[in-house]
C-alpha cells in the first residue's frame, strides 16, 4: 500500500487525497461517537494522506523546474 500511489497520475493523486481526507473526518466522527471497529486506521489514513501530500508536491516542484528551464531558453 506504500508505494501503490507512485504509478497514479497528478489529477487522480488529488482526488485521492480529498478521498481520504474525507474518510479520515469520518473516522474521527466515529471516534467520537464510539462506533470504531479498528481504531489503528485512523493513523494509516493519515499517514496515506501524508504520503499523497509528499508526492504532489514534489510533482508541484518538478513542474515549476521544467517551467523554470523552459523560461531560460
Amino acid at each position: 500500500m506504500k508505494n501503490s500511489f507512485k504509478n497514479l497520475s497528478y489529477p487522480e493523486m488529488k482526488a485521492k487525497r480529498d478521498e481520504l481526507k474525507r474518510k479520515y473526518m469520518e473516522l474521527r466522527f466515529k471516534m467520537v461517537i464510539g462506533h470504531v471497529d479498528n481504531p489503528l486506521q485512523k493513523r494509516t489514513v493519515r499517514r496515506q494522506i501524508a504520503r499523497l501530500n509528499t508526492l504532489i508536491t514534489a510533482h508541484e516542484k518538478n513542474e515549476q523546474k521544467v517551467a523554470k528551464k523552459a523560461a531560460e531558453v
